[in-house]
């Protein structure tokens, strides 16, 4: 069964503006699209948050059956007088620079975050993020490490990073993905793909 699809050709970009450049761009975007039921729409205006490409790490140690998590704050996840804490249990994680690969982004960053060398390394999953209103290619590979490296705390200071490490168990893990105690997108769509595929990585790594 195939699906017919559009492509990028059938989107025209109108005019864009760049409305903010820090830390991250925001683009103020108009575009015209064609439709399912034929024709074209109307202009269509958005603001674009532009992050580029990042990569994560399902940091696998497939002898103890153990990941590394990483536990650091997110504004993003700051909501006022909420019983949820914004400091999150994630994958170590970091964004693609410029000139830069995201295979060599994840073996850096897991030095950086988590103090682990990677052993071996395959591309798990490469996802859009959030792509309605944000630009981010997030890039997930598992990585085979030696669990007993890790912990403490790392991150490094010019970048403000504050960065907690835990090693548990694969079930453990799964299991605050099940009951929302993990809830941060690329934590959950790497340790689901963990929980799919730990028998074959065991398999390759062992």
């Amino acid at each position: 069964m195939s699906i017919e699809q559009f492509s990028a050709a059938d989107l025209a970009i109108q005019q864009q503006e760049l409305v903010y450049d820090g830390f991250f761009k925001l683009y103020k975007i108009q575009f015209r699209h064609k439709l399912f039921a034929g024709g074209y729409s109307g202009t269509v205006t958005r603001e674009l948050l532009y992050k580029g490409a990042a990569s994560a790490v399902i940091a696998y140690d497939p002898l103890r059956d153990e990941v590394v998590l990483v536990e650091q704050v997110r504004i993003g996840a700051y909501v006022a007088e909420s019983e949820k804490s914004p400091w999150l249990l994630e994958l170590i994680a970091g964004m693609v620079e410029e000139n830069e690969q995201p295979l060599d982004v994840a073996q850096r960053e897991a030095q950086e975050e988590a103090g682990v060398d990677i052993q071996q390394i395959l591309p798990a999953l490469s996802v859009w993020d959030s792509p309605g209103g944000v630009f981010e290619r997030i890039h997930l590979f598992a990585g085979k490490v030696d669990t007993t490296q890790a912990g403490g705390l790392h991150g490094l200071a010019e970048e403000h990073e504050d960065i907690k490490v835990h090693v548990v168990s694969r079930e453990q893990a799964y299991q605050w993905v099940e009951s929302g105690q993990i809830d941060n997108s690329i934590a959950v769509i790497g340790l689901q793909w963990l929980q799919l595929n730990h028998q074959r990585l065991k398999k390759l790594w062992l």
